[in-house]
């Protein structure tokens, strides 16, 4: 296998002691038990266990902090950042609806690493896989108002919805063609069945559409809770056959599917399916969309 350079584009690290979500109680989660993460997952043990997967840059993404902390969030991944050059980019929680929310943007945009925003937007009927509120939250007002002032201050937003709102997804791209969205989890695929792969590839194909959508081939373990082949390949091969190469990125979701996998292991099992492709559309995948989106 051609050593390639790669920038994870989905990880994350945090501190336990301001990760409300995992340690509080152990209520049950669309990953499974986690007890094995419940714990400090520091940069340097992100970094020991890439090592063996050619790992040149990274992207953090937000892990939720209590409410009101999400600028005191993105200042200690800024710390983090400025100690040991890693993470390269950070992808911040803001709630769009909020009244205020310009505010936390235009300090949020000031701090060097943050190229982003996510707010999950993900419900399902399974208690255990919702996150908002209710399916139709990108359709608010108030949210939309919030979101329409990312392109101005050249902020992405991160779009993690299930295929039952994917064409409210689509619709909203194409209300807000200046900002660039990145689909998570390569959309999230949990009914496996002929019907709900139809479904999938309908909205995913609907998203394509819209060419400020690019996907994240990341998470990919999350419902399996396993990280097999035969499982990942097809998924993302008809995301890249979708999307286009230069619209597809890797990202490893770690420390969540440390859980079932260890990173080398995830990152060889990911090259081997995109081993089909050509060296150009896997150097796309692997280094070249992260670089591009998150300018890094």
């Amino acid at each position: 296998m051609k050593a390639i350079p790669t920038v994870d584009g989905h990880h994350h690290i945090w501190r336990l002691k301001d990760l409300s979500w995992l340690s509080g109680p152990k209520v049950a989660r669309i990953f499974g038990p986690y007890e094995p993460i419940c714990r400090d997952y520091s940069i340097d043990e992100f970094r020991n266990d890439a090592a063996d997967s050619n790992v040149v840059k990274s992207i953090y993404v937000q892990t939720n902090w209590p409410a009101g902390q999400s600028y005191d969030e993105a200042l200690w991944v800024q710390s983090v950042s400025d100690a040991t050059g890693w993470p390269h980019a950070n992808v911040a929680y803001a709630d769009l609806a909020e009244p205020d929310v310009g505010q936390l943007l235009r300090q949020l945009k000031k701090l060097p690493a943050v190229r982003g925003i996510r707010q999950q937007l993900h419900w399902h009927e399974n208690p255990q896989y919702c996150f908002a509120p209710r399916a139709n939250q990108m359709n608010d007002a108030d949210w939309r108002r919030g979101l329409s002032m990312l392109a101005e201050l050249d902020l992405l937003f991160e779009l993690q919805i299930f295929t039952s709102q994917m064409m409210d997804g689509a619709n909203l791209a194409r209300s807000y063609p200046e900002t660039t969205f990145v689909l998570e989890h390569a959309g999230m695929l949990e009914d496996t069945s002929v019907t709900g792969r139809q479904r999938w590839r309908a909205g995913m194909m609907a998203l394509a559409e819209c060419k400020n959508v690019s996907v994240k081939l990341s998470g990919l373990g999350t419902f399996d809770h396993a990280y097999r082949f035969e499982t990942i390949a097809p998924i993302i091969m008809e995301a890249v056959a979708i999307f286009g190469a230069e619209r597809c990125l890797y990202g490893s979701n770690f420390p969540i599917e440390k859980l079932w996998t260890d990173y080398t292991t995830l990152y060889r099992t990911f090259r081997k399916a995109i081993q089909p492709l050509t060296e150009s559309q896997q150097l796309s995948i692997l280094h070249d969309t992260a670089t591009r989106l998150y300018k890094i």
